[in-house]
């Protein structure tokens, strides 16, 4: 009793392409500003979980693609397995920034001229 149905798990996420046509659907829903509050709000708390769901797997496609574009001194591709769950996410934000990042030149801060004692 109170068990879910076998045909919908409960803890199945969709598809992006899923999630993304569901999205478009509750914006549709709202825009028309037919629904009433309750619904209307409901809707777009559901609206935002599925925006950041889609947020999150854009991501997870650019690091892939960034991990499998990088090349060696041959131009042979090198990849690395995705391994989102042992890496810190400061230390993942620190590679993509180095990523995005031109390479800045090092340079020594200006010296500070003494006054002239005169």
């Amino acid at each position: 009793m109170g068990e879910p149905s076998s045909d919908q798990p409960a803890a199945a996420e969709p598809s992006f392409e899923q999630a993304l046509e569901r999205l478009q659907a509750i914006v549709q829903e709202l825009e028309q500003g037919e629904l009433g509050l309750d619904k209307a709000l409901a809707r777009y708390e559901e609206g935002v979980k599925l925006l950041r769901r889609c947020h999150d797997a854009l991501q997870k496609a650019e690091r892939k693609i960034e991990l499998l574009s990088g090349v060696d001194a041959e131009g042979r591709p090198i990849s690395e397995p995705l391994d989102d769950a042992s890496v810190p996410l400061e230390e993942k934000a620190q590679q993509r920034d180095r990523r995005r990042s031109p390479p800045r030149s090092v340079s020594s801060p200006p010296e500070r001229s003494e006054p002239d004692d005169q």
